[in-house]
């Protein structure tokens, strides 16, 4: 299992999709945003540009699944960096930050067997195993922060992938991140185990 660089990076689902707003598992699926989305893309560029002078790990680098939802949100986002501060971020699309293939759960409403899939007792039909994902998202995310040379990278990817993040990063891993929510994610510090995350504040 590749393990994930110490190193600390930013991280931001994608907007809201109508699959989202009906509980339905997206995998692989490449569902568009929806109104509220793109306005939730919107959000989250407005909340980076608006503390921009004041974020403590100033980011250099954009890094984004190739999926429709999680590239018109880095799109956009970047946009909005670009308006209300001058500052063009770079955007590249790594494969390795495609949403994980839930297989024949994809379209069906998220059930009960999201902790299983994480323990590795199941993995749904045709879809990707846990551990499968956690090694593919550490090296595609170690591959993104060694783009950002001397800042930090934002990912903006999927909930999936934030899922095995946090199971890399030591911390439980079935937790759902809201869309569209600027998040920094910052190493263990003095010999500490423990990664610490903050979300940065919308509006």
């Amino acid at each position: 299992m590749t393990a994930l660089l110490t190193r600390p990076y930013w991280y931001l689902r994608h907007g809201q999709t109508d699959w989202n707003a009906r509980n339905l598992s997206q995998g692989r699926t490449d569902i568009p945003l929806n109104t509220v989305g793109l306005s939730q893309a919107v959000a989250a560029g407005s909340a980076i540009a608006n503390h921009w002078d004041h974020l403590e790990l100033p980011i250099t680098q954009i890094v984004s699944s190739p999926l429709g939802r999680a590239r018109k949100t880095a799109e956009m986002t970047a946009d909005i960096i670009h308006k209300k501060t001058g500052i063009k971020l770079p955007i590249e699309l790594d494969d390795g930050l495609k949403e994980v293939c839930f297989g024949v759960e994809e379209a069906q409403p998220m059930g009960p067997w999201y902790d299983d899939w994480i323990a590795g007792t199941f993995t749904p039909e045709n879809g990707e195993p846990f551990a499968v994902l956690s090694n593919r998202v550490a090296e595609a995310v170690n591959r993104s922060m060694c783009k950002a040379q001397n800042g930090t990278v934002l990912i903006v990817a999927h909930g999936g992938i934030f899922r095995a993040l946090r199971h890399l990063m030591g911390l439980k891993a079935n937790v759902r991140l809201a869309n569209a929510q600027p998040m920094c994610a910052r190493p263990p510090e003095n010999g500490g185990k423990a990664w610490e995350l903050h979300a940065l504040p919308l509006g």
